[in-house]
């Protein structure tokens, strides 16, 4: 109480430097609660919602997937574009009249052994013509439609091809059905007991049968074997193309 009625009486200049020293000392704790509330109202205007947070990430991940399928859609153009490229090449050094297709459907029942191609009578296919890759020999046109045709596939009991081996005897064969899971190999037969076979040699069409022309390869020898008792022998042919990954093959039109 003494205190109090001391600063009442004070002049009014000591009173007043009197309250300016109070006053600088409580100044810092002031500011201080002013900064904590500025920081409180900034983190309050920068923190969302729960469910804003989860919509926003949400749509992250649909972009990255749109991303990730463009990347694949424009690896795949890449690759479709090189083969096409390279048909192209193939096509311009031979002579054949061929017609590019693309392999659109696949017999259920017989999955290796026949395949539909997007070209038809309109575009001058008929029966019996040959197909092929730039590896080689794949099998023959087996009915025409207007705009498909069904392709039997070598291997198939429908699609034999008189062949000939790339050896100094010049043997004669017949591409004839294979095993039904050997989708990379078939057979020749009705060769002579004398032939003289080895593996690895290359077996191309002769042109006998007037199906299709001499010198289309059709694969190489990989074994030999007798049958009948020895009174004549089989080679077993690993195929040039692959007829497991066909998607678009040459049609050699007459």
């Amino acid at each position: 109480m003494l205190l109090t009625l001391v600063i009442l009486n004070l002049p009014g200049r000591t009173t007043a430097r009197f309250k300016l020293g109070i006053g600088s000392l409580f100044l810092p704790l002031f500011g201080l609660a002013g900064s904590t509330q500025q920081l409180a109202g900034a983190a309050g205007d920068a923190a969302l919602p729960r469910r804003e947070l989860l919509k926003q990430n949400e749509a992250l991940l649909r972009k990255n997937q749109q991303l990730q399928l463009q990347a694949l859609q424009a690896q795949e153009m890449a690759g479709e574009n090189a083969r096409l490229r390279q048909l192209v090449g193939w096509r311009a050094q031979t002579s054949w009249n061929l017609k590019l297709a693309r392999v659109v459907l696949r017999e259920p029942e017989n999955w290796w052994r026949s395949v539909q191609i997007d070209l038809g009578s309109r575009d001058g296919l008929q029966v019996n013509l040959p197909v092929l890759t730039t590896e080689g020999l794949v099998g023959r046109v087996a009915s025409v439609g207007l705009t498909r045709s069904q392709v039997v596939l070598l291997g198939d009991p429908n699609c034999k091809v008189s062949a000939r081996v790339e050896n100094q005897a010049r043997d004669l064969g017949i591409i004839g059905a294979a095993g039904p899971l050997e989708t990379e190999f078939v057979e020749l037969g009705y060769l002579s007991k004398n032939a003289s076979l080895k593996p690895a040699q290359k077996v191309v069409t002769s042109g006998e049968g007037g199906i299709f022309p001499p010198g289309i390869p059709i694969g190489q020898i990989v074994d030999i074997q007798p049958v009948d008792y020895g009174s004549r022998i089989e080679a077993r042919v690993k195929l040039a193309a692959n007829l497991n990954a066909l998607e678009e093959v040459w049609v050699k039109l007459p």
